[in-house]
């Protein structure tokens, strides 16, 4: 099974609260930290048409989920 992937920053704390409730799931998943990783920032702005909102969760390829709880931080360019 493909773990779940997470894109975020450590700035952003809605990262840590979807970060700390994939690990209360016991969910399989890879973290992205989209400031320090300009690859990783590609991609979920591929995966996600754009998108500069974090944290962004991706299932088998496909946005699930965009922000925590209606809440979400700006990444830059």
């Amino acid at each position: 099974m493909t773990p779940v992937e997470l894109y975020g920053t450590p700035s952003c704390p809605y990262t840590r609260d979807m970060r700390e409730w994939l690990e209360m799931r016991g969910a399989d998943f890879v973290e992205y930290d989209v400031d320090a990783d300009p690859a990783a920032r590609e991609r979920m702005r591929e995966v996600a048409g754009g998108q500069r909102t974090v944290p962004v969760l991706v299932e088998n390829g496909l946005v699930k989920q965009i922000g925590w709880q209606g809440r979400g931080c700006t990444v830059s360019e």
